[in-house]
């Protein structure tokens, strides 16, 4: 796991005159879970929505897999292998979940139109080979009973885990995972836990998660990084992070932002 494949540096963002995230940089090794931690307007979620190329940095750089994402269109993130659930869920409510896992194979999509109008065999093929991953995933996830219901009649705790497959349905590298606990009961928590354990373990796909839940933070990942007001505060195990000085001051009864 000694392989670092992401990498932040000197990452800054200002909107207008209020400096969001100011000089952060990170490294993500290969096969790891790494969490980014931090109090209300932290700047947690400000990263993420930089590293998916939704704000362009004021300054610094984005590197995955050594090629620099900055300066990249936002729709060629997943097609380099990087795809994010949001904090607040979205999905189609009024698809079913079949329906939404096969929307996270988009960027998969290699037919053209008239491919597609004339039905040709390699269009069969891709067909079948979408559909087969998705019911890979809805497998690993154990959403069998919920693959033909409706988005919107389904409990919040399951929606989650939905908008966890079909991130995993794009078959990325890197998981970003925005506050994947957040809104769950600790029971629902505990599931969370263990998807993201077996996301690393069993698909093999490293991890970058925005977490608020400490518990959860310290069960499942291997690095920490600490922000308060857009500054790096601590870097390290969930374990020496939790006990530095400048975290305990800043992020007691800390809510994710």
């Amino acid at each position: 796991m000694s392989t670092v494949f992401f990498e932040a540096s000197h990452l800054a963002i200002r909107f207008g005159g209020v400096v969001a995230v100011n000089d952060v940089s990170f490294t993500v090794r290969k096969g790891e879970v790494f969490a980014i931690i931090g109090p209300n307007g932290a700047g947690k979620t400000t990263i993420f929505n930089l590293i998916s190329l939704i704000y362009p940095p004021t300054a610094g750089r984005i590197t995955f897999e050594g090629r620099e994402l900055t300066g990249l269109a936002p729709d060629r993130v997943a097609s380099l292998g990087i795809a994010r659930t949001f904090q607040n869920i979205e999905l189609f409510e009024h698809a079913t979940v079949l329906q939404n896992l096969l929307i996270g194979r988009h960027v998969h999509h290699r037919t053209r139109v008239w491919e597609e109008l004339l039905f040709l065999p390699k269009v069969k093929r891709a067909e079948l080979e979408h559909r087969e991953e998705v019911e890979r995933i809805i497998d690993f996830l154990d959403l069998q009973h919920y693959r033909d219901s409706l988005v919107a009649g389904l409990p919040y705790g399951v929606r989650k885990v939905v908008e966890v497959g079909r991130a995993l349905c794009a078959k990325p590298k890197l998981l970003l995972l925005d506050e994947p606990s957040s809104g769950l009961n600790p029971e629902e928590t505990d599931d969370m836990a263990f998807w993201i354990e077996d996301i690393k373990n069993h698909l093999g796909i490293t991890v970058l998660m925005v977490e608020h839940d400490m518990n959860l933070v310290s069960r499942v990942s291997d690095r920490v990084l600490a922000l308060n007001q857009g500054q790096m505060l601590a870097m390290g195990t969930a374990a020496q992070v939790q006990s530095h000085p400048s975290v305990i001051e800043a992020y007691l009864g800390g809510e994710g932002d």
